[in-house]
């Protein structure tokens, strides 16, 4: 039993690609604890590295974790898996994670915020960009409902 324990070394938190995973998850929901990966993502990385997605993370060794991020980086599934379709720079369709997303999704509001587009002006204005209602939701104004603080005597 105890030559087991030695061989499967289990990790309490594995790092992959700046990110802490807990090492009781499955390797199909622990990449999904990456920022840009969602299950789709994940299962077709399990499928094309070859790898358990059953498997725990805090099991898999130092070269699954090598693959594991190379395949991240650069990816080879078809564009409507990856995260970034038809790029506004240069056009690609490129898969991004962790804080290259947050760069890209903050420049591309500035983008629009500059150019003045509709969705622009809506973040501007800190009002919602996709067409949902107002009358009752984003009122940054709207009074607590409940009692107002002063006691009758």
């Amino acid at each position: 039993m105890a030559e087991k324990k030695e061989k499967h070394q289990e990790r309490e938190l594995v790092r992959i690609l700046g990110k802490d995973i807990s090492g009781n998850k499955t390797l199909l929901a622990g990449l999904t604890n990456i920022k840009g990966i969602n299950w789709a993502f994940s299962s077709a990385l399990c499928k094309k590295t070859g790898l358990d997605k059953n498997k725990l993370i805090g099991e898999i060794t130092p070269e699954e974790n090598k693959i594991i991020e190379d395949f991240i980086k650069n990816p080879e599934l078809p564009f409507f898996i990856l995260n970034r379709r038809k790029d506004f720079e240069d056009g690609e369709s490129k898969q991004l994670c962790g804080a290259d997303l947050s760069l890209k999704n903050e420049f591309d509001i500035k983008r629009i915020k500059k150019i003045r587009s509709y969705r622009g002006s809506r973040h501007m204005a800190k009002l919602p960009s996709r067409g949902q209602r107002t009358k009752a939701n984003f009122r940054p104004n709207r009074r607590k409902k409940g009692s107002s603080g002063i006691k009758k005597k």
